[in-house]
């Protein structure tokens, strides 16, 4: 087997290898809703396909893919990585692609957007070629959440004591025992002693009350705010006569689209 031989059929593995490891859909849609287009080989023309630039959010689940504006993989061009892209309108392909095909994961390509952080693919999306039905809702009930808070900050006059001035006291109770002592004679000395002690030791003591001290702070003060808003809609809803319940984040109409098993698409 020649040269270019070996080559050709090297390069026919690696494209089948890229494609069968490579899957893609499209959604009409932000948020993977709506009509879904799912392939996993190259689209040369969605017109074909009657999906033409009608793309709005993109999930790939395996392999890389460029997506380009015009048929035949020309216009403007990007790569996805594997991932889940709820808006193409930040990579400016909104409702502008018009051919897709599978590239090898192993590039590096200058056209490759960022890709988007690790999340769970929205649970009630179509899949491609999903029939839907639609189910009458039974009841619905809000469940709310927390209170809100609103919080405010306030100027607030704040009166701090001091301490009783203890040496004031000790030095007005020996002063006023020495004044005593001077003025007394015999037992009434003793007496004026004491007295002028215990007067010296009041005057000492309330000399301290100079020490309080006023100054304004700030002092946060916050209330609840009614009674909270829904965190979510528990919904009922009756599908082939049977009940099923789902947690909704929005209060649905009077009827709900599910699947052939009864679960919720939207």
């Amino acid at each position: 087997m020649n040269w270019a031989l070996k080559t050709a059929l090297a390069a026919t593995t690696a494209l089948l290898a890229t494609q069968a490891l490579a899957n893609i859909t499209l959604y009409e849609h932000d948020g993977f809703r709506g009509r879904a287009f799912t392939t996993d080989r190259p689209v040369s023309n969605f017109g074909n396909q009657g999906f033409n630039d009608l793309a709005s959010s993109a999930v790939v689940d395996r392999g890389s893919w460029e997506v380009c504006t015009d048929a035949r993989f020309e216009g403007r061009c990007v790569v996805l990585r594997r991932g889940s892209y709820d808006s193409l309108s930040s990579i400016g392909m909104n409702d502008r692609i018009s051919s897709v095909r599978p590239v090898s994961d192993r590039g590096r390509y200058q056209n490759e957007v960022p890709v988007p952080p690790p999340a769970a693919v929205y649970e009630y999306r179509q899949r491609a070629n999903e029939r839907v039905y639609e189910a009458p809702v039974t009841s619905v009930r809000a469940v709310l959440g927390p209170p809100e808070q609103r919080c405010w900050v306030e100027r607030e006059q704040v009166v701090e004591r001091g301490d009783q001035n203890v040496g004031g006291a000790v030095l007005g109770a020996i002063i006023g025992g020495v004044l005593g002592h001077q003025v007394g004679g015999g037992r009434g000395k003793d007496a004026a002693t004491a007295g002028g002690a215990v007067a010296g030791a009041l005057i000492g003591g309330n000399s301290g009350n100079g020490n309080n001290v006023a100054y304004d702070k700030n002092v946060q003060r916050c209330r609840n705010v009614g009674s909270g808003r829904p965190a979510y809609w528990d919904v009922t809803y009756n599908y082939r006569g049977i009940e099923h319940r789902v947690q909704m984040s929005a209060p649905p109409g009077s009827t709900i689209f599910v699947n052939r098993d009864g679960v919720p698409r939207q």
